[in-house]
């Protein structure tokens, strides 16, 4: 098939797909594979303005929907996700590259969201003062922004979306979608399975594209918010770009996690979990463990078991587990690009001194020699001025460093520029409970490596891991994606004030 025979992924416009404009294109990768399987548009301003219209329209439509009426779309999206949810699994394996387990559970997470986006009437509730003085009511009202707009990264094409527009549509909003053009097609199936659900046309748009669709929705005057996950430099010029130009922003940014490990564990499961939150979906998530704070004497141990570990993991294509096959436990990277700038950090810490316990470099897999694999990689004693340390990397890459006690440990986490999550591994209570509080990072495990809170909670970290004014989903989501009105009023008694009297007719 050649690249003209290729289909072009387009935009979601007035509740259809939409060809775009721009003639512009940008390739969509199998990773196992390494081949072209797609194209997929890249807006232009006509696009970014056909997409803004259609929004405005939507959310005219979309917010004169009565509570009960918008609960009951809600419901009925809920029910065509879970019916179909495997369908939306094979499309994020084919294109990210995760294996399909894993694509399932990215989207069971958001699913959370969506469960938790039906209940909303009791949230959108506002307060009432009766005779705050005499007679003089004062109440409040949660109305929606209007537009909101949804940048997301590779890593979830469906749950970072679904952190974001389950509960700005509840609340009344149209929301605009940018996925990334890595794997565009997630965000494609979930507008198709809004419009089966009820949604009226243009409350829910996906505008395929790179920098040109991002800055439109970041300078549109109709866009009210920003919601974004990535990399924490491209999480600041959008929270600098967005709030410059007045819109509300909430923008999540990189993460360097580290794990303690303090020498009552059990070492069996913190081997377990380093390599489950390590090299899980090939490194490539923000909550993803990068680095082990061993508190000695235990490195030595832990290493052993970590590798010991690592040796029995498979690799390969993600897909190889349907239909009964035997899936993998780690697939490839997103890309050539990506896979040779995670080789690069391995480089650098080997430079400066770091030991190659297992090396991924140069892995490839029998019959996919050129997918964008790489293996998952074990690095002790790296050293923490190394940018292999102080940078977010992104893959399947596990540093160890070793320390002397529980407080050079927590010095080394909090004097980091992230405080995305971090865990703590010990079978002593007042030791998780010191750390817990004493830790300067937004997420924190106790015994768990990933802690990403439930949906009724909220997601985000503090320092360069978080730009904005709201964490993601739970109370906090549902705060950003409303604007409150304060009403203060007065009837006046006609019986005191002359004029018509309703009481009981009484004889006189």
């Amino acid at each position: 098939m050649t690249a003209h025979d290729l289909p072009v992924i387009a935009h979601w416009i007035d509740g259809a797909p939409a060809t775009s404009s721009s003639g512009r294109t940008a390739p969509v990768y199998h990773p196992a594979t390494g081949t072209v399987r797609a194209h997929v548009a890249l807006a232009d301003e006509a696009d970014i303005d056909a997409a803004l219209s259609s929004a405005q329209r939507g959310f005219v439509a979309w917010s004169a929907f009565s509570i009960a009426r918008r609960q009951s779309v809600l419901f009925a999206f809920r029910e065509l996700l879970n019916a179909r949810k495997g369908e939306l699994a094979e499309i994020i394996t084919a294109e990210h590259g995760k294996v399909l387990s894993d694509a399932m559970g990215e989207i069971l997470r958001g699913q959370e969201v969506v469960e938790l986006a039906t209940g909303f009437p009791h949230l959108l509730k506002g307060a009432y003062s009766e005779n705050a003085s005499n007679g003089i009511d004062v109440y409040s009202l949660k109305q929606p922004l209007g537009v909101v707009g949804v940048i997301s990264p590779f890593n979830f094409p469906a749950m970072v979306p679904m952190w974001f527009f389950p509960i700005a549509l509840a609340a009344g909003n149209a929301v605009i979608v940018k996925p990334s053009e890595k794997d565009p097609s997630a965000s494609l199936w979930l507008a198709r399975l809004w419009s089966e659900a009820g949604l009226p046309e243009g409350a829910f748009t996906v505008l395929q594209g790179d920098k040109v669709a991002v800055d439109g929705l970041l300078n549109a005057p109709e866009v009210q918010s920003i919601s974004f996950v990535g990399s924490t430099p491209i999480a600041q010029y959008i929270y600098e770009t967005a709030s410059k130009n007045g819109k509300r922003v909430q923008a999540l940014g990189g993460a360097k996690n580290h794990m303690l490990v303090l020498p009552d564990a059990d070492l069996d499961l913190v081997a377990d979990q380093a390599v489950n939150a390590g090299f899980g979906a090939a490194g490539e998530r923000c909550m993803a463990i990068s680095v082990v704070i061993a508190v000695e004497p235990v490195a030595d141990e832990l290493i052993a078991k970590v590798a010991e570990r690592i040796a029995k993991l498979r690799i390969g294509d993600g897909a190889a587990g349907r239909d009964g096959g035997v899936e993998p436990d780690m697939g490839p990277l997103i890309s050539e690009a990506h896979r040779d700038k995670v080789a690069s950090y391995v480089d650098i810490a080997e430079a400066d001194g770091a030991k190659v316990v297992v090396d991924g470099r140069g892995y490839t897999v029998d019959g996919h020699e050129d997918g964008f694999f790489f293996g998952p990689t074990l690095l002790d004693a790296v050293p923490t001025w190394s940018r292999a340390y102080t940078e977010e990397i992104f893959g399947p890459v596990l540093s160890v460093v070793r320390v002397a006690s529980y407080d050079e440990g927590l010095a080394l986490i909090n004097g980091g520029e992230f405080g995305n999550g971090t865990a703590i591994f010990t079978n002593d209570g007042g030791a998780a409970r010191r750390f817990q509080n004493e830790v300067q990072v937004g997420m924190i495990g106790i015994n768990v490596p990933i802690p990403v809170p439930v949906a009724y909670h909220s997601f985000g970290g503090w320092k360069k891991s978080l730009f904005g004014d709201a964490k993601a989903y739970g109370v906090h989501g549902f705060d950003f994606f409303t604007r409150e009105k304060a009403v203060t009023s007065r009837w006046l008694d006609p019986a005191a004030h002359g004029g018509i009297d309703l009481g009981f007719p009484q004889n006189t």
